[in-house]
């Protein structure tokens, strides 16, 4: 039987109560295991993590995953999009059930979800009871995060995406709303996890936003051509006006030199992003190496991947850009072996990225400059 909404609530405040207690062994199995399903790259970062912060981030992941999922159906209108993302935002405060929210979207969901989010959907509930069982701090932090995310990219599905976005400023929110704000939530937790890294709070908040961005500008390089195949772009226009290309005209037989500048700008912002990233990595004590390796890897797999697109910037297709199985092991034996080194982290970083730090001409942003 289903728990009312009030009933919710009042659970989900009082954890006193009757609500079942969740087996954590059996919740971390279960969400390691969707986790394969809908992300390689997590699953193999967040089992680096302390089990506390495993537990927690692989459960916010989820509720990520499951906003993604949303924003990215295509059979779902704008409407659709805003009143689902508003839904969720209410399961996750405790204020709808997760199993009419579960009920009404599965069937909305077309073969182009792959299956493991239609099973994502589906198991919805499970996930949130995971979600409301965890003390209030990474409770708040999981909720702030959902609701910042779930509010912020259906703006983006109102605006016409075809031919990328208006301005770098526009990239940039919406960079912030699929992946700043969760640099803002995992800074939260590490820092309601340890004491000792909540002594640079400051610090580490002031970079947790760019953290997250150099990842998801990693991404949308690599999957340019992909989102074009089903008529989406997320690059910013006035960036490639100023190279004299026009988004409107983006294909892939259309590579020009002109595209590839543009491609090169933002290339090199991805990497001044991440070279932001490692100082935020920095900021977290030596011997939490479970923390570093979780954030290490994926700093090391983007800047690959970055550096793929900078030695081929003419490819046509993601998988020409994405990182090998070998390049991946390597990754992960090198910031391992360097995990409490800062000076030799700074050189592999350096190392890795080189010709990536300096654009090959200088962009105006004339948003700033009026604003």
């Amino acid at each position: 039987m289903a728990v009312s909404e009030k009933k919710q609530t009042s659970l989900r405040i009082d954890k006193t109560t009757t609500m079942p207690e969740v087996n954590v062994k059996a919740a971390n199995q279960f969400q390691s295991e969707m986790l394969l399903g809908v992300s390689r790259t997590f699953a193999l970062t967040i089992p680096q993590l302390p089990e506390q912060l495993h537990y927690v981030i692989g459960n916010a992941y989820l509720l990520c995953r499951t906003v993604d999922t949303i924003e990215d159906e295509p059979a779902l209108t704008n409407s659709q999009r805003t009143l689902l993302c508003n839904q969720f935002i209410e399961v996750v405060n405790g204020t709808r059930s997760a199993e009419s929210l579960s009920v009404e979207l599965l069937p909305l969901l077309s073969d182009s979800t792959i299956p493991a989010e239609h099973q994502l959907i589906r198991e919805l509930p499970r996930v949130i009871a995971i979600t409301h069982s965890f003390p209030e701090p990474q409770y708040k932090a999981l909720q702030t995060c959902v609701q910042t995310m779930a509010h912020g990219m259906p703006l983006f599905q109102e605006t016409e995406i075809k031919h990328g976005l208006p301005t770098l400023h526009d990239f940039d929110k919406y960079c912030y709303y699929v992946a700043g704000c969760v640099g803002e939530m995992l800074t939260q937790l590490f820092c309601d996890y340890s004491t000792e890294i909540n002594q640079h709070r400051n610090e580490l908040h002031a970079l947790s936003v760019s953290f997250g961005q150099g990842l998801q500008m990693t991404n949308i390089l690599k999957d340019i051509w992909d989102d074009r195949k089903r008529n989406v772009c997320w690059l910013p226009r006035d960036v490639f006006q100023q190279c004299g290309y026009d988004l409107t005209l983006l294909d892939a037989d259309n590579n020009t030199q002109a595209f590839q500048n543009g491609l090169a700008y933002l290339v090199s912002n991805a990497y001044q992003h991440l070279d932001n990233a490692l100082q935020y990595t920095l900021l977290i004590p030596s011997h939490e190496k479970g923390i570093r390796k979780f954030c290490l890897w994926a700093i090391g797999m983007a800047l690959l991947t970055l550096q793929k697109i900078h030695q081929h910037p003419d490819y046509t297709d993601s998988q020409q850009v994405k990182i090998s199985r070998r390049q991946v092991k390597t990754t992960v034996a090198l910031t391992n072996m360097a995990v409490g080194n800062n000076t030799l982290l700074k050189f592999l970083f350096q190392t890795a990225g080189r010709g990536l730090d300096k654009p090959i001409w200088e962009f105006t942003d004339t948003y700033n400059e009026s604003g």
